[in-house]
């Protein structure tokens, strides 16, 4: 009998994949460009395809710089990461595009009952996936899969190397959604955005950057302590931002987790957690609630209560009020240009007195976004005078 039913989803997958196929043929018309993806591969792609699947659903951050009128248009699979995980955008987006709501889930693309048979009839033409996904999604063969049944895949990148990789990407996302001229325009203020940190940070020397640890979805788990970024990611916004990572000296790769007592123990001069509304997700979490609903009275609690752990309040950071937490999904956005300008300040005030992260976060939803802005997405512990 299980010989049977195995038979039976081979059979209905085969079918769906000539299925696809056909359709494939049918549209032979449309017009066909070949591009190359972040991961190294030459990948011929339907210009300007109408149905989409995202590999992670927090890739709206970046289809909302280019399809500004309707971020989800193209898109008929996606995972629910974004709604679990920052339900205070989904809400904002589902508010002005409710249809959003009907998207399928379609769960992890390297998950063993990942639907294909689903994805393929829903009459995908591109999934989009995260390059820090490529080695699961080789062992899983979920891309072989899909270019089987002549659906494109195509890797991005806006998180394990951002400063690398977020301008590839986006000009990628323009050349397939015939968006090119979108994707430079947003280029252009990106790169304005960054420089206003790089021009400045070549003059300071090495013994006035400060040491600074990035605590990882600091209070993610209450009982658990602490992951970080190594040289990667938010690390490497803090190189670049003019101080020296902590985990860089510890962690080749993109991060990992170290016990609290090394921290206590190097007593770095400046703290900085990430967060944000994870209270759906994990109801217990004890993280800074950042988002588009958050609130500066409840920011304030809760960088208390991380300063507050058993040891912290003895730091250095803590005492000097350099205790301070960001919004977490910048680590995987085109926006994290706002982190960068965020850490230049706290790193060095005085250099970038005239900086103002939250008014090129405000632009940016003015001329690049949908939605509006709104909400708290960084702040510092306030200690009594």
């Amino acid at each position: 009998m299980k010989f049977r039913n195995v038979n039976r989803k081979a059979k209905a997958l085969a079918g769906m994949i000539a299925l696809s196929l056909g359709m494939h043929v049918a549209t032979a018309q449309a017009e066909k460009i070949t591009i190359t993806d972040i991961a190294g591969r030459s990948v011929e792609v339907e210009k300007n395809p109408s149905k989409i699947v995202l590999g992670e659903g927090r890739m709206i951050y970046s289809l909302a710089v280019l399809d500004r009128e309707n971020p989800f248009k193209r898109v008929v699979g996606w995972k629910d990461d974004m709604i679990k995980y920052d339900p205070d955008a989904y809400r904002k987006y589902v508010e002005k595009f409710p249809k959003a709501a009907d998207i399928q889930n379609l769960g992890s693309p390297y998950a063993a009952e990942y639907s294909l048979e689903t994805l393929i009839s829903l009459g995908t033409e591109v999934v989009f996936l995260n390059l820090g996904n490529l080695l699961k999604a080789q062992e899983s063969g979920i891309i072989e899969k899909l270019e089987k049944a002549g659906v494109a895949v195509v890797f991005l990148d806006f998180r394990q190397r951002p400063t690398q990789h977020t301008a590839p990407s986006i000009q990628i996302l323009g050349r397939i959604f015939d968006q090119r001229d979108r994707a430079d325009e947003y280029l252009d203020f990106y790169q304005q955005q960054m420089m206003t940190v790089f021009s400045r940070v070549e003059g300071i020397k090495d013994e006035d950057k400060p040491v600074v640890f990035v605590e990882r979805g600091a209070g993610y788990d209450p009982d658990d302590c602490c992951g970080t970024f190594g040289g990667a990611n938010m690390g490497r916004l803090v190189d670049l931002a003019g101080g020296i990572n902590w985990g860089s000296r510890k962690f080749p790769g993109f991060g990992g987790k170290v016990n609290p007592e090394v921290i206590f123990t190097d007593n770095p001069d400046i703290i900085i957690g990430t967060g944000a509304n994870w209270a759906e997700a994990k109801p217990d979490n004890i993280a800074v609630l950042f988002g588009y609903d958050a609130s500066r009275d409840m920011v304030q609690q809760r960088l208390a209560g991380l300063a507050a752990r058993k040891g912290w309040g003895e730091l250095k950071a803590v005492k000097n009020g350099q205790f301070h937490s960001i919004y977490h999904q910048f680590y995987n956005s085109p926006y994290h240009f706002v982190a960068l300008q965020a850490f230049a300040k706290w790193m060095h005030p005085e250099l970038f007195a005239d900086l103002d992260p939250e008014a090129a976060f405000i632009e940016l939803h003015e001329r690049f976004l949908p939605i509006e802005y709104s909400g708290i997405f960084w702040g510092s512990l306030e200690t009594p005078q």
